[in-house]
């Protein structure tokens, strides 16, 4: 059976209507969250993941890694952000949305939360979904974030003290590494597109009036909205 488009060898080739990054993260880093705009995916680069085993040195260190591209990128690093951006520009409306996802994320005794495997397709199943956008609050302080009910947990045994951490979002956690983010953004010096500053500096902005957000939180506010 075949796993792709018809017509993915075309030479007009198929519509993108999502792109989905990941990282590996055992905290801070929720399951899934969609970036509000282009702009503000753009200013991911400032995330940080472990090192897969496909990369050199030291395995399972973190490090900042924009679009797990830093191994890989034989140019500067600021340009490609500015690529980035010039894509944004030219697809406009167009543009496929962004997520974010985290499927290694772990409990205090060190279990993974989430089961993994084949089930690690049912995250982005929300981001597919025509209506995904609707009933989710544009005030979530990293990105949209699903609430009760958005994720397909059919047949799935996940305790729902699973699902809430999973889904919670501790500012304070983000705000600890805010200084490590404004020296991986130095690294770049002049040729860091200011676009990407900007919106790191209005995302940061947001952070002050959230404290742990939680999907108690987030059902709560869209039963009393």
């Amino acid at each position: 059976m075949p796993r792709h488009l018809p017509g993915l060898g075309e030479p007009e080739g198929v519509p993108i209507d999502i792109i989905i990054f990941g990282g590996r993260r055992s905290s801070v880093v929720p399951l899934v969250s969609e970036a509000y705009s282009w702009t503000t995916a753009c200013s991911w680069a400032r995330l940080r993941r472990r090192r897969p085993r496909g990369e050199h040195r030291r395995v399972g260190n973190l490090r900042r890694d924009p679009f797990a591209m830093k191994p890989f990128c034989g140019y500067h690093m600021g340009d490609y952000f500015t690529h980035w951006f010039a894509m944004g520009d030219t697809l406009g409306a167009k543009a496929p949305r962004i997520f974010y996802v985290n499927w290694f994320r772990k409990s205090p005794e060190g279990r993974f939360l989430w089961p993994g495997f084949s089930d690690n397709s049912r995250a982005p199943q929300v981001d597919v979904r025509p209506s995904g956008r609707e009933g989710r609050r544009e005030g979530d302080p990293i990105g949209l974030m699903p609430k009760d009910g958005d994720l397909d947990l059919t047949g799935l045994d996940l305790p729902k003290e699973n699902l809430r951490a999973l889904l919670q979002v501790d500012l304070a956690e983000w705000k600890a590494e805010v200084p490590d983010i404004e020296q991986h953004f130095k690294t770049f010096g002049s040729r860091l597109p200011a676009r990407l500053r900007n919106s790191w500096m209005s995302s940061r902005s947001g952070w002050g009036s959230f404290g742990v957000r939680s999907i108690d939180h987030m059902n709560q506010e869209a039963q009393s909205g």
